[in-house]
């Protein structure tokens, strides 16, 4: 995130020594991205630790620090609300699912993202080993997460104690075919590509791209008309939260947080007012009083 900031916001400043930097710089900074508000935010976290380093060093002291990263005003940053799948694009997957629209790589992400709500991450670091397909049950087990330093792919091991260690059970439509996609697999690793055994950023930016353009073309958009454009990884894993979430009490809101990886807090946090949607005390307390 540093390194991304200081290339694309900080170039203005190539020039001029630390000890000289003032308050004028980091508003200008702050300016050059004001039509970003998200960035803008990044940015004074960004700055503000360079800063704070600089007096930890003695570059700069603790009142140079205050004159220049007081009072900066930043634009309005409004969270994008968590969606789940519209039904335009659910039945434009299944359309696609259907007509073998995906290559097989592409239909194999989608499908731990919507069947077993992964990350992305955790989705492109799995291997052939994270899978137990037998008559007891078929699982997808997750310890790690794959995570670009710029392009280059890395692993991130899961503590042992992190919510994120967990097994997700794997529905059998989508089980069937991950069976098929692993055995015709050349390597140990689920995503890769040409020049590497991981998927690189860029190999991942074009596969997702890809599966964007097939959907809207699926659904009767255009390139100029796109009616799917929107689509994020992240919005498959809400859908598939949401979708568990309208199944309590079949399903307890601590198991939807075993299967999402997170703490019941997190998700009662983000996910409670699917299940209070579905609630109808009137007739709850009629039932339970009933004499």
């Amino acid at each position: 995130m540093y390194d991304n900031i200081i290339e694309k916001h900080f170039g203005f400043m190539a020039e001029v020594r630390l000890c000289n930097v003032c308050h004028s710089h980091f508003d200008q900074a702050i300016a050059n991205a004001s039509d970003k508000p998200r960035t803008c935010q990044i940015i004074y976290i960004t700055f503000c630790q360079i800063m704070r380093m600089a007096v930890s060093d003695h570059f700069i002291t603790k009142d140079d620090y205050e004159h220049i990263c007081g009072d900066i005003s930043l634009p309005k940053y409004k969270r994008a609300e968590k969606r789940p799948l519209n039904e335009l694009e659910k039945n434009t997957l299944k359309a696609c699912f259907d007509t073998d629209v995906f290559t097989p790589r592409e239909r194999a992400f989608l499908t731990l993202i919507y069947y077993c709500g992964l990350r992305k991450g955790e989705a492109l670091a799995l291997t052939r080993f994270d899978f137990t397909f037998s008559k007891d049950g078929n699982y997808v087990h997750i310890n790690r997460a794959l995570i670009f330093d710029k392009n280059t792919p890395e692993f991130k091991d899961f503590p042992k104690t992190d919510h994120g260690v967990r097994s997700v059970p794997v529905p059998l439509p989508a089980a069937e075919f991950l069976k098929r996609y692993i055995s015709s697999l050349p390597g140990t690793n689920l995503f890769y590509c040409a020049t590497c055994s991981m998927i690189t950023k860029s190999s991942y930016d074009k596969m997702w791209k890809s599966i964007i353009n097939k959907m809207n073309l699926a659904a009767g958009g255009t390139p100029m008309f796109p009616l799917i454009d929107d689509l994020t990884a992240h919005i498959f894993r809400h859908n598939y939260c949401t979708s568990l979430c309208y199944k309590v009490p079949e399903i307890s809101i601590k198991k939807v947080a075993q299967l999402m990886g997170d703490t019941i807090a997190v998700a009662m946090n983000v996910y409670n007012h699917v299940v209070e949607e579905k609630e109808n005390v009137t007739e709850v307390l009629e039932d339970a009083l009933a004499i």
